[in-house]
């Protein structure tokens, strides 16, 4: 069988590659998913809840669930899934990532399976999960089309598919490319390129093209007096994130 072509874009992994000691410092060059990580997990643990009618007050939630966190990084997602009870598997094409992800989830006394492959090869070894986590890397693939099917392919009857990125307008580009790389210099200029963005209409259509069925999306908004963020039914101006189903007969 011939293997599936991979969508790693190796300019965008070798940026990631270049920081990969910085996962854990809060005021390092990851400095605005530390930011943005509660109101990302808020979202991320309320549609796995809701999707398989688990209690989150109650201890180790997702006891059970086997979770994909694809482009893992550091570990910032994949560490709070482990902690609620979930099986997580933890994979990034940054090789570099990995062993910065398995010192620190080894520190927090954690087990959670780092893998340095992609979304690609996992689903021709046939692994199954009940969710993926694809958190702001669909703007980083040279192919989303083929590697929003890798992720369905990955996913069990049924199971929940979240992914996040950043719309593309003239908004965008001011906030997350001036404003975030040129003026507070949260990441290093050219982390984005603005061309990859998607507009959530966008990302409905290449998700059902890819086999999953969209229920739900939001905005992630930034309030610079408060200095957080928020999720909003409205403003999907800048970031937002996605929730979808793989079909129970696909």
């Amino acid at each position: 069988m011939q293997a599936a072509p991979s969508t790693i874009d190796e300019g965008e992994v070798a940026k990631f590659e270049a920081m990969a000691a910085e996962w854990w410092d809060p005021n390092g060059k990851f400095k605005p998913l530390h930011m943005l990580n509660p109101c990302r997990l808020d979202y991320i643990t309320s549609q796995i809840a809701a999707e398989f009618d688990r209690d989150l007050k109650t201890d180790k939630p997702f006891a059970g669930l086997r979770i994909l966190d694809i482009g893992c990084g550091g570990g910032l997602l994949a560490e709070p899934m482990a902690r609620l009870g979930a099986d997580v598997v933890g994979a990034d094409a940054a090789e570099g990532n990995i062993p910065v992800a398995q010192v620190h989830a080894e520190q927090s006394g954690l087990d959670i399976d780092y893998r340095h492959t992609t979304a690609e090869a996992l689903a021709e070894a046939g692994e199954a999960f009940d969710a993926v986590l694809n958190m702001e890397v669909i703007e980083h693939v040279a192919s989303p089309p083929q590697y929003l099917t890798a992720c369905r392919q990955l996913l069990k009857p049924g199971g929940l598919h979240l992914c996040s990125t950043l719309n593309r307008n003239a908004k965008s580009y001011v906030v997350a490319i001036i404003g975030a790389e040129h003026v507070m210099r949260w990441l290093p200029r050219g982390t984005h390129d603005w061309s990859k963005f998607i507009t959530p209409d966008e990302l409905f259509e290449l998700l059902r093209e890819a086999g999953l069925d969209p229920v739900d999306r939001k905005g992630f908004v930034f309030n610079p007096i408060t200095w957080s963020w928020s999720l909003s039914e409205r403003d999907l101006s800048v970031n937002y994130v996605t929730a979808s189903v793989k079909r129970q007969d696909s």
